[in-house]
């Protein structure tokens, strides 16, 4: 059984045209190589062929996967969001307490994190070291590059 994830509208509207892409125009895509390859004739010796049915079969587990995450995604109302305290769809802005260094981010699902645009998981190490943290709280968190502390400098959405 897969576990429930949690997306934001965005998140969930990215998932959805992913899948149906790979349902509508890779689906085709490959029919087309499988056609093409078979056209060039006997099919026991023939690796364009083997390798158009190994690509269809590789589309078709992440379609399987992308329908699997579908049917357990669930989509967060931010409007729901307690801000006094961290919590998925925050966003934290928090500071390392050695160097001085500000860093805001959001947090999302595992699915979602996407640290070039401020997004990191729950499940990471800073992401759980942050949850149920209230602004002015500081946190140790381990991160391999070793022990750090940060303090919640702000909490918003």
């Amino acid at each position: 059984m897969s576990k429930i994830s949690y997306y934001t509208k965005d998140g969930l509207e990215k998932l959805k045209t992913e899948l149906n892409v790979l349902k509508t125009k890779g689906r085709a895509d490959i029919a087309r190589q499988i056609a093409d390859a078979r056209d060039k004739g006997d099919l026991s010796e023939n690796a364009e062929y083997d390798a158009a049915k190994d690509a269809q079969g590789h589309l078709e587990a992440k379609i399987a996967q992308l329908e699997d995450l579908m049917a357990n995604a669930r989509l967060l109302d931010e409007t729901n969001v307690d801000t006094s305290k961290v919590s998925i769809l925050s966003k934290v802005t928090i500071k390392n307490k050695k160097n001085g260094a500000s860093f805001t981010y959001t947090l999302v699902s595992e699915e979602e994190a996407d640290l070039k645009s401020g997004k990191i998981s729950t499940q990471s190490p800073i992401g759980k070291g942050l949850l149920g943290k209230k602004k002015g709280d500081s946190a140790k968190i381990k991160t391999p590059a070793g022990e750090m502390e940060f303090e919640v400098i702000n909490i918003g959405i």
